[in-house]
C-alpha cells in the first residue's frame, strides 16, 4: 500500500479492538536540534508532572481515548548504550506516555542481540495490522506501509513480545 494510502493514527488506532503495539528500534529519529521543544530541554527543561495541561497533547488523548477504549496500547524501545542524547530527551518526557494510558518498556540492545526482529519500526493493531515505519539514515520519516501478510504479522507479534518480556518498565529503566 502507497504512504499517500496509509491510515493517519487517529484512523489506525481507531480501528483497533484489542491490542495496539509499538516497537522502536532506532536510537535517534529525525529531530531539530534547534527547535524549541529539544533546545528548551537542553537547556534543563522538563514537564512538570503536576502540570498535565502544559504538556497533554492530540497524541495523548488519542492514546487516552484507545485505552479508554479497552485496547492495551503498548510501546518496546530497544536502545543502544549509552543512550544518545535523542533517547534521553525521548525518556524524559516518556511519563507523559503512560499517564495517557500507555505501557513503555526499554531494552538494552545488548540483550536483543538473539531475538528475531523485523527491518524495521512497526505499530501491530490486534495482530493482525501492520503499520511499518520507514526512515531515511538520519532518522526522518520516508514514509509508512500498511500490510496484512498474516507471516509478517507473526513475526513482528513474536518479536514485540519476545521484546516486551526482556523490557525493563519505563519507570524502573535508569540512564546513567
Amino acid at each position: 500500500m502507497s504512504s499517500s494510502s496509509v491510515p493517519t493514527f487517529p484512523e489506525l488506532l481507531g480501528s483497533a479492538t484489542e491490542s495496539a503495539v509499538h516497537l522502536e528500534m532506532r536510537d535517534s529519529y529525525a529531530v531539530d536540534y534547534e527547535s524549541e521543544p529539544f533546545a528548551r530541554w537542553r537547556q534543563g527543561f522538563r514537564h512538570d508532572p503536576a502540570d498535565r495541561p502544559s504538556w497533554w497533547r492530540p497524541w495523548l488523548d488519542l492514546i487516552q481515548e484507545t485505552v479508554g477504549r479497552g485496547v492495551a496500547v503498548r510501546r518496546a524501545r530497544i536502545v543502544s548504550e549509552p543512550v544518545s542524547e535523542y533517547i534521553r530527551y525521548e525518556h524524559s518526557g516518556t511519563f507523559t506516555n503512560v499517564a495517557a494510558g500507555e505501557q513503555v518498556r526499554w531494552l538494552p540492545r545488548r540483550r536483543a542481540s538473539d531475538l528475531a526482529l523485523p527491518g524495521n519500526d512497526f505499530w501491530l493493531m490486534d495482530g493482525r495490522v501492520i503499520r511499518w515505519n520507514h526512515f531515511t539514515g538520519d532518522g526522518a520519516s520516508a514514509g509508512g506501509e500498511i500490510s496484512t501478510d498474516p507471516a509478517a504479522a507473526k513475526l513482528c507479534a513474536d518479536a514485540f513480545e519476545a521484546v516486551w518480556e526482556r523490557g525493563v518498565p519505563h519507570d524502573e529503566f535508569r540512564i546513567d
